[in-house]
């Protein structure tokens, strides 16, 4: 059985991925991990939760795109969504001034839970550039295969879907995102929202509205953000 067929990955993902599922880079990737872990690195996400972001938003459901970086590394934070955190885990500070511009923006007071899984479901895809790191250690798994495998990802979508939302904050996700068509899709650029660079220009952005704006001209249902 070949490594996509195995892959617990929503079949619409699997079927864009497939190539890429059964590539040497991704064996290469499947065979650092299980070093790491051979070695007592302890990974996050947990297994089951690393695809999250794909099961969650199948893609010919795909309406946004928000690019992360790297999961959260402190423990109980990543479960595979990127700036999203399980229930009952306080919100990091990035998060808090997603909900603090999305309260500007759109007068929505913060939620208590900075689960985002809800959005996901309604069509967000919460897609970070690596899609697991070890504990305590951000950046670890950078360079290790991760990112082909997300930029084949965002590739796919952008080839074969149209009309989606791109929401990239910061240099990180600009860069990830500036093979984007922006005649068929559209790409909403900020600042990253972390407490370095949030008021440089994320706080005030409008980017929650704007997405809506568009997806209800495409005759869209927006998003409930």
């Amino acid at each position: 059985m070949s490594a996509s067929e195995r892959a617990q990955l929503e079949t619409g993902w699997k079927s864009v991925l497939a190539e890429e599922l059964d590539s040497d880079y991704m064996a290469s990737l499947r065979a650092f991990l299980v070093s790491e872990k051979q070695q007592g690195k302890v990974i996050y996400p947990a297994g089951p939760d690393i695809f999250n972001a794909f099961n969650h938003t199948p893609f010919a459901q795909v309406k946004v795109v928000i690019l992360g970086q790297d999961p959260y590394h402190g423990p109980g934070q990543a479960h595979g969504l990127s700036f999203s955190v399980p229930e009952g885990v306080a919100k990091p500070p990035s998060l808090l001034n997603i909900f603090k511009e999305i309260e500007r923006d759109l007068g929505l007071p913060a939620p208590a839970s900075g689960n985002l899984a809800g959005w996901a479901d309604q069509g967000v895809l919460l897609l970070n550039a690596s899609l697991t790191v070890a504990r305590g250690q951000a950046g670890s798994h950078q360079g290790q295969g991760w990112e082909r495998f997300t930029d084949a990802a965002i590739d796919r979508l952008n080839r074969q879907r149209d009309g989606l939302v791109f929401m990239l904050w910061g240099s990180y996700a600009q860069k990830k995102g500036a093979l984007i068509d922006r005649r068929r899709h559209l790409v909403l650029t900020a600042p990253h929202p972390s407490p370095l660079s949030a008021y440089r220009g994320f706080i005030g952005c409008g980017h929650f509205s704007e997405a809506n704006r568009w997806l209800e001209q495409r005759g869209e249902t927006p998003i409930r953000w």
